[in-house]
């Protein structure tokens, strides 16, 4: 440990300064009881700051053990018997919304199913009148554009089809 009232004194400056002090009593011996003051107080402040580098050495980390210590987690150990009650508490809570969820999803895929055999008989018959108009030679316009009309519909039926069944499957 170094006192600083022990250390050389800095060098003299370069630079002209405002007014020069007075340096008559440079080689003045100081009155013991002030040295030993001096001394007492750079021992004060190199323990001052001992401690406070201690300090902040103890304490850098606050920060991060401030966060790791609020989230806590409590384990509470309970018997099967309460583990089995609540699991079936639960059960009857949600067992009749699983039931209706069913119920829907089964009349959902029945009215599908119909919808495809509406739409498999509509195809049916437009294939069928596509066929007796093909067979039948087309005199007209009319004719012609009702046809073209027919094997649209009949096209966009099928995709309605391919739609469906890959719903169902």
């Amino acid at each position: 440990m170094s006192r600083s009232s022990t250390l050389p004194r800095p060098r003299e400056s370069v630079f002209t300064g405002g007014l020069d002090p007075y340096r008559g009593d440079v080689n003045v011996v100081c009155p013991p009881n002030l040295r030993e003051c001096v001394l007492a107080m750079e021992d004060c402040c190199e323990e001052a700051h001992e401690a406070q580098q201690l300090l902040r050495n103890g304490t850098f980390d606050l920060p991060r053990m401030r966060k790791v210590l609020e989230s806590q987690r409590v384990f509470l150990l309970i018997d099967e018997g309460t583990v089995h009650k609540y699991k079936a508490d639960l059960a009857d809570e949600i067992e009749p919304q699983i039931n209706e969820l069913i119920d829907r999803a089964e009349k959902g895929l029945n009215a599908l199913t119909r919808r495809e055999g509406l739409i498999q008989s509509k195809v049916e018959v437009a294939q069928a009148m596509q066929s007796r108009v093909a067979t039948a030679p087309t005199s007209n316009k009319r004719e012609e554009r009702r046809l073209q009309m027919l094997s649209k519909q009949r096209r966009r039926l099928e995709d309605e089809v391919k739609a469906l069944e890959s719903e169902i499957l």
